[in-house]
């Protein structure tokens, strides 16, 4: 009997995979906001489930931006009762959380976040390597200090930097924290400038203007998405602007050394995968993201009346001219 009933257990550890590919899952899928990095999160990770013969069916929902639109998808979701829930940035994370807490429905449904910066300070993991409950994912945490070098190579004697952020989320919170903390090592001060909202984006970087030598972009939703608004205050008064992420580079920043959110995504696709193969999410450690891009748009530079050092023109990954 006992032979039979490991032969057995072996049998569907080997046929799991298979069994995992065989059935079509239900994903509903809870986006903070459109804009390039969090729309190529998606494509990442719907790419890697499809490269890997998973059948999905999904339901994506984007907030557009709106903290109260992110809470009723959460509900929402709740009655689509998903096997697996993917949420897109820290508000999102946030609310489906909640939700699944609340609804009896979602108990067991596992919840997989992707580009959050803090799990822990946003509430969401009690431990980046235990994670606990039915909750884990990607972070995407900026390594703060890489990145303000990458400024200081520009401009060795940065005295202030502007940095705009929405005071509302709870990762940018975090990096402007870090920001404050890697400035004061690094000898020079952070001016803040806060939009709550994308329509006050333009007034917030026209706050900065005669306030700082450079304006720094950390990866917050808000901002990124108009960032636009942001480039055009830095072209019409020749402020330099750097940023958190490589897709506002082709948007008008002049560099910026980030991760490749595509990439991001399939690393989370990944997760979903062994979720779906029977791996537990709340002990499934927190992963992050380890390689860097660096990304250049001389033509934004010229604008900006930018010097490129030639040690960045070396080290650049992708160059707009």
């Amino acid at each position: 009997m006992k032979k039979i009933l490991v032969l057995l257990t072996l049998v569907l550890i080997l046929a799991s995979p298979s069994l995992a590919q065989a059935r079509t899952y239900t994903i509903s899928v809870n986006q903070f906001v459109e804009h390039p990095a969090l729309d190529a999160v998606l494509k990442g990770f719907q790419d890697y489930l499809k490269e890997q013969n998973i059948k999905v069916k999904y339901n994506i929902h984007n907030a557009q931006g709106n903290m109260a639109t992110a809470n009723q998808i959460a509900q929402q979701i709740a009655d689509e009762d998903p096997d697996l829930v993917l949420a897109i940035a820290t508000p999102s994370a946030q609310a489906c959380a909640q939700a699944i807490k609340k609804s009896p429905k979602l108990q067991n449904t596992p919840l997989l976040f992707s580009a959050i910066t803090d799990p822990v300070g946003a509430g969401l993991v009690k431990d980046l390597n235990r994670p606990g409950k039915n909750i884990t994912g990607v972070s995407d945490l900026l390594p703060i200090d890489q990145h303000l070098k990458m400024v200081k190579i520009f401009y060795p004697n940065l005295k202030r930097l502007g940095v705009i952020y929405n005071s509302g989320e709870a990762n940018s919170k975090t990096l402007v924290r870090l920001i404050h903390e890697q400035a004061q090592k690094m000898g020079f001060k952070v001016e803040e400038a806060t939009a709550s909202k994308t329509s006050e984006v333009y007034q917030a970087a026209k706050g900065l203007v005669g306030r700082v030598d450079a304006i720094y972009i950390p990866t917050d939703n808000t901002v990124i998405s108009a960032i636009e608004s942001v480039v055009k205050v830095c072209i019409e008064n020749k402020i330099p602007l750097f940023a958190g992420d490589v897709d506002s580079v082709a948007r008008g920043a002049v560099a910026a050394m980030g991760f490749d959110y595509y990439q991001h995504g399939r690393q989370t696709g990944a997760m979903a995968k062994r979720i779906f193969m029977g791996a537990i999410p709340g002990e499934t450690p927190v992963e992050t993201q380890k390689e860097l891009k660096l990304h250049l748009n001389l033509k934004a530079a010229k604008k900006m009346n930018v010097k490129v050092p030639e040690e960045i023109l070396k080290a650049a990954d992708k160059i707009y001219e």
